[in-house]
């Protein structure tokens, strides 16, 4: 009988035996994790390039238009907080798009989710932390400069009880226009796993079909016939902002203006498309995690 060789070492490994934190502590620290990330945060300094580039072009407007201000002595700022967003739509978009990737398709694509959904994280719970993630990005990327608008314009001198609403207004459109984007742009990163295809599908879903909406609103109102420029406006997250924006008097340079139950049904339809895309991701993350 061959003498036994294997020994067994006690190097010192033990159990956790202290205390645990709960799901709402796992929840947070993979939410701000996903949010470092979205910025670069924490990873190697090229993942910082485009997103800190994108929001410095973003923010560099907002601080001429305060220069002007506060040199020229303006009673009011030359473009409103929902135009002002509406101008650097492209920059917006081209974040969403290209983060969302960093946050939904690179954990599938590499299968490190399964390690994510070995521990006690349910799949539906990891789905809308990292789309809470990418939601709060886009809003600071928006909020940053529109901020910056309002503080200056208000240290420049500007009615303090005429600015405040307004601004108020374009925060509220800007919660619900970074839920769209989130969703929509995150979505398709679950779907699409190569971060290029990814990137490209988000950009004809935001960009090129905003492109299109704005084309038909344009014919429409030129024509006449403002019901097929409503009705246009329902597939673009960017034409339901800026339509909100324009009947919410937050604003918005809208090519319709939407009258009677319109803005209600642009509201409704805005819900409706973010609670869909949000079913889809759980729906998604939880048929990966029962494999």
């Amino acid at each position: 009988m061959a003498e036994r060789t294997g020994v067994i070492h006690d190097i010192g490994y033990r159990g956790y035996d202290g205390p645990r934190e709960g799901m709402g502590s796992l929840a947070l620290t993979l939410y701000v994790t996903g949010l470092r990330h979205a910025f670069g945060l924490g990873r190697s300094g090229r993942s910082k390039v485009l997103p800190f580039l994108l929001l410095g072009l973003a923010v560099v407007p907002s601080v001429i238009v305060v220069g002007v201000v506060t040199m020229i002595g303006l009673d009011s700022l030359p473009l409103s907080y929902a135009a002002y967003l509406n101008q650097i739509q492209m920059l917006v978009t081209l974040f969403a798009a290209a983060q969302a990737p960093v946050l939904f398709s690179r954990d599938l694509r590499h299968r490190s989710i399964v390690l994510y959904l070995a521990r006690p994280l349910p799949p539906a719970l990891f789905a809308l932390t990292r789309w809470a993630s990418l939601a709060t990005a886009i809003l600071v990327f928006t909020l940053l400069p529109t901020f910056l608008l309002y503080v200056g314009g208000l240290l420049a001198g500007l009615d303090t009880g005429e600015e405040t609403p307004v601004f108020l207004r374009s925060v509220a459109l800007q919660l619900l226009l970074a839920a769209l984007l989130a969703g929509i742009a995150g979505l398709i990163s679950s779907v699409a796993l190569r971060r290029g295809f990814a990137v490209v599908a988000s950009i004809v879903a935001l960009i090129v079909v905003a492109g299109v909406v704005l084309i038909v609103q344009e014919i429409a109102a030129f024509e006449g016939i403002e019901k097929v420029g409503e009705i246009a406006g329902l597939f673009s997250p960017w034409a339901t902002h800026n339509g909100l924006a324009e009947a919410w008097d937050a604003g918005g340079t809208s090519t319709i203006e939407l009258s009677g139950a319109w803005p209600l049904a642009y509201l409704g339809t805005a819900l409706v498309v973010c609670a869909a895309c949000l079913a889809l991701l759980v729906r998604r993350f939880v048929k990966v995690g029962s494999r």
